[in-house]
């Protein structure tokens, strides 16, 4: 995908974005359970590299299975840059599934940022990495404690939302959304048009405007915006 589309899909709010969405029939798409760990952490945006984990079954749960090849640690290594790792871990929270180690060589190897359903651990550790991370958590026990790794870059549920991979994450304050990779282009035409819209409201109900009939805006609304829009572009 162009940067010059993931940059402009990194100017539009989660909030934005689920809406736009909405009006094009996806309602399932942000992510629950995961919220940022770092107070005014920047937004970010990219292609969704996948990660599964299921609960923990002892047989394979074990300190050994992390040094497999299929294990986090080789995942780890085939992230590219400016992927967002979008982690399911079935919602549990009682072990942290990665920590400081594996967040800084994420950081190494260019990665945009951690989403997951699912705890961190090495929490200090994980914020002095500088990698943004969203999450449902924090715990000490390391994953094999609740959960079995099983594979990446395989369609994941996280936070009940179904993620394939390089479908397109954006998250910020408000929590983490996926957009199908087949509506980017539409949802930043669309997304940056509601926002312009949105933005000309906020400076009417700052002058003292009533809601009804400004937000959502009627006809006559609609009609006043789209003429001060076409001030804005010299035409009128």
């Amino acid at each position: 995908m162009e940067r010059g589309t993931l940059e402009a899909l990194g100017s539009l709010s989660t909030a934005t974005i689920t809406t736009v969405l909405l009006k094009k029939g996806l309602r399932n798409v942000w992510l629950r359970g995961a919220s940022t760990l770092r107070p005014q952490q920047a937004r970010i945006v990219g292609p969704a590299f996948t990660l599964r984990f299921v609960p923990g079954r002892e047989d394979l749960a074990t300190p050994e299975s992390l040094s497999s090849p299929r294990s986090t640690r080789f995942a780890i290594e085939e992230m590219p840059e400016g992927a967002v790792a979008v982690v399911s871990s079935c919602g549990i929270r009682d072990a942290g599934i990665f920590g400081d180690i594996l967040c800084a060589r994420m950081v190494r190897r260019g990665v945009a940022g951690l989403v997951t359903d699912g705890a961190v651990r090495d929490v200090e550790g994980v914020l002095k990495t500088g990698l943004p991370v969203w999450c449902s958590g924090i715990a000490a026990p390391p994953s094999v404690a609740q959960l079995t790794f099983v594979d990446w870059q395989q369609p994941i549920g996280c936070g009940g939302v179904a993620v394939f991979p390089d479908d397109i994450l954006v998250a910020d304050q408000d929590g983490a959304v996926v957009i199908p990779k087949a509506l980017v282009e539409a949802v930043v035409e669309a997304g940056q048009e509601a926002e312009m819209l949105e933005e000309w409201i906020l400076d009417q109900v700052n002058a003292g405007r009533r809601l009804p009939g400004l937000y959502p805006p009627d006809g006559k609304t609609t009609a006043e915006y789209q003429d001060w829009r076409r001030s804005l572009k010299g035409e009128g």
